[in-house]
C-alpha cells in the first residue's frame, strides 16, 4: 500500500492527476485502518482482517527493499503536509517513536527511517504550480533540471481542467488559486508562501535557506 502511494506521488510530479491523488489517499486510509499497532506505534506487515498468526510481523530494518514502516513514515509525512492531514503526520511520528531504539542503535540498517526523521526535522519544499497547462509545464521542466532530492513539484491544472475530474481537488491544494499567467506556492511543512508569479521569484524562494 505505501509503496504504491509513494509511486503515485512520484508520478504526480511528472503528470498530475486528481483521481490518482484520491486513489493514493484511499490507500493511506486503508493503511491507517488495517495495519497500525495501536499500542506501540508503527505498522504491522499484515492487516487486521488477516488470518490469525502466532505473531504479526512488524519490521523497521531495511533489507533488499526499504522497510515498509520507513516508506510509510516518509509517505505519510509528505501526504500529510501536501493535504494538510494531521492524522498522517501523527502516524508518521508514531512510526519514528516506535522505531527509535533500533534506529538509534543501528542507524546504518534503517536508511528509510533516517530519511523520514530528516524530513520530520526539516521538511523539504513542496512546490505547487497553478495556471495554464503549457506555462506550468515549462516551469516544472525548469525545476526538474535542478537536482533537489526530497523536493516535490506538482503542476496542478487550472480550475476548469480540475473540474472535469471525477473527484474534487483537496482543499489544501484548492486554496492555492490558479492565475492566468501562472503562480507557484512553496510550502515547507505547514507554512506556504503567497503566490509567486515568476520563475525568478520562485527560484529566489527555493534558494532561501530555512530561517532566512
Amino acid at each position: 500500500y505505501v509503496f504504491l502511494a509513494d509511486a503515485i506521488l512520484e508520478l504526480a510530479g511528472v503528470r498530475f492527476d486528481v483521481d490518482e491523488l484520491a486513489f493514493a489517499r484511499e490507500l493511506l486510509e486503508v493503511v491507517l485502518a488495517q495495519f497500525p499497532d495501536a499500542q506501540r506505534g508503527g505498522f504491522y506487515f499484515t492487516p487486521a482482517d488477516h488470518e490469525t498468526l502466532i505473531s504479526r510481523p512488524k519490521s523497521f530494518g531495511d533489507e533488499a527493499l526499504p522497510a515498509g514502516n520507513g516508506v510509510a513514515a516518509v509517505v505519510l509525512q509528505r501526504f500529510g503536509h501536501l493535504l494538510g492531514e494531521s492524522r498522517y503526520l501523527e502516524a508518521a511520528e508514531g512510526v519514528l517513536r516506535a522505531a527509535w531504539p533500533a534506529l538509534s542503535e543501528y542507524p546504518s540498517g534503517h536508511a528509510s527511517l533516517l530519511q523520514a526523521l530528516e524530513e520530520l526535522l526539516q521538511p523539504p519544499a513542496t512546490v505547487i504550480l497553478r495556471g495554464p497547462a503549457a506555462i506550468m509545464e515549462s516551469w516544472r521542466r525548469e525545476l526538474a533540471a535542478v537536482y533537489a532530492p526530497g523536493r516535490i513539484v506538482l503542476a496542478v491544472p487550472g480550475d476548469s481542467a480540475v473540474q472535469q475530474a471525477a473527484v474534487m481537488l483537496p482543499a489544501a491544494l484548492a486554496d492555492k488559486p490558479a492565475l492566468p499567467a501562472g503562480a507557484a506556492y512553496v510550502c515547507r511543512g505547514s507554512h506556504c508562501t503567497a503566490a509567486l508569479t515568476s520563475l525568478k521569484a520562485l527560484a529566489a524562494e527555493l534558494a532561501r535557506k530555512p530561517g532566512d
